[in-house]
């Protein structure tokens, strides 16, 4: 299994995939165990082929992550399950940055079409200026959004050991 959680390393949202021998619903029968035992490590939702893991409630922040894990029968290896994770922070988290992102992009767009169009007709187009602005903001919530992934970086790697504990027990 490769980790993502090299803490050198900046992914938007690391991901990850290898293989089990062991059938999906017994993989997703050993998580719902464990995680309805009251000492569970962590909290989470357990569906046929999926399965969601955070943090408990107590020990949750804003930039806690979210982990996504998939399973599917393997097309090449018969008995073979494939399994891929997604590392993210909670949903609300990462809707709120692609709104802001999609917010600036849309910004710079209409800036330029209406700072260039000015310029076109011989008029000012101080407006542009406004683009160095919104770029400084843009890298501004990137740096943010390093910076929280750093911030989870723990709970991530105990995710990932929790996760490696259990999917061959």
């Amino acid at each position: 299994m490769n980790s993502p959680t090299d803490p050198q390393a900046f992914h938007l949202r690391p991901r990850f995939s290898f293989e089990s021998h062991r059938p999906i619903n017994e993989i997703c029968e050993h998580f719902k165990n464990t995680l309805q035992k009251p000492d569970a490590e962590y909290s989470g939702k357990v569906r046929t082929g999926f399965v969601s893991l955070y943090p408990k409630q107590e020990d949750r922040h804003y930039w806690s992550p979210h982990f996504s894990l998939t399973m599917d029968e393997s097309e090449d290896v018969e008995g073979q399950t494939d399994i891929s994770g997604i590392y993210g922070p909670a949903p609300e988290v990462w809707t709120m940055f692609v709104f802001f992102y999609a917010i600036i992009g849309l910004s710079i767009v209409i800036v330029s079409v209406i700072g260039f169009a000015n310029r076109s007709i011989g008029e000012s187009g101080a407006i542009l200026w406004l683009i160095p602005v919104l770029v400084i903001i843009f890298a501004s919530m990137y740096s943010v959004s390093y910076f929280g992934q750093k911030k989870g970086h723990d709970q991530v790697e105990g995710i990932y050991k929790f996760l490696s504990k259990n999917i061959e027990a």
